[in-house]
């Protein structure tokens, strides 16, 4: 039986006959309709996230199976955190805080490609992919939770395997995420004030004002959203470079 293997990333739920999919299938004689179909059925429950398909063809029988593989750990992540993106800058914004019984779950849905031979250090792995997310664990930074778990604070709900939170649960991490997001918009406001300061006092110099406001802590986004742009001065006719 000869066979034919497609390979791509499609959206959960959303697979269509556009590029890349249907290109890659068109050779293949297949229905693409009905194969786009079966790729959506199976990933229904992955909408929003980018998720690794492969259609495997019977290229005698004009046959096909669909193997579905696990999204990103960052985007199974955002998904239980409930955000679209991660911390624009994570070492001082955070921006959700993941119960651990929600890690526990990302780690079992990528368990086969973790490294960990322990569910607790697969556990592990998955916290340690929310660091540069701007995302806590349990109310605790990176550092600290991966401290927690290896202390065996969450030994219990590891070996337990619960995965999925209550309403109540639910209700305080939306409260939390609101509360994190109100701190980010805080501190975006003070650090803006800052630099109109630092701009201001150096209105004639752009350059020192630029470098004022990095040595002042302010993130890169704000400056390059307020400081003005340098003009570049053109070489004059004949000049060398």
């Amino acid at each position: 039986m000869a066979k034919q293997v497609v390979e791509t990333m499609v959206e959960g739920g959303k697979a269509t006959a556009a590029p890349p999919l249907g290109p890659a299938l068109g050779p293949t004689g297949l229905n693409i309709g009905q194969v786009v179909m079966e790729i959506n059925k199976k990933t229904a429950d992955l909408r929003g996230m980018q998720v690794p398909v492969k259609v495997i063809v019977d290229t005698e029988t004009k046959t096909f199976t669909i193997e579905i593989g696990t999204p990103p750990a960052s985007a199974l992540i955002k998904k239980e955190a409930g955000i679209e993106k991660g911390a624009g800058n994570p070492l001082m914004d955070k921006v959700a805080d993941l119960k651990i019984e929600q890690v526990i779950k990302i780690a079992k849905t990528k368990q086969d490609s973790l490294l960990g031979a322990t569910m607790k250090a697969k556990v592990r792995e998955i916290v340690g992919t929310c660091q540069s997310m701007g995302i806590l664990v349990e109310g605790m930074t990176v550092p600290e939770a991966l401290q927690a778990i290896a202390d065996g604070k969450f030994d219990k709900e590891i070996a337990s395997g619960k995965t999925e939170l209550t309403e109540e649960e639910r209700r305080e991490q939306e409260a939390e995420k609101k509360r994190l997001q109100e701190e980010i918009e805080k501190r975006r406001v003070e650090f803006e004030a800052k630099a109109k300061e630092i701009l201001k006092l150096f209105e004639a110099d752009p350059k020192k004002a630029k470098k004022a406001m990095v040595d002042a802590g302010i993130p890169q986004q704000i400056i390059k959203e307020l400081a003005p742009v340098e003009e570049k001065k053109e070489a004059a006719p004949g000049a060398k470079k």
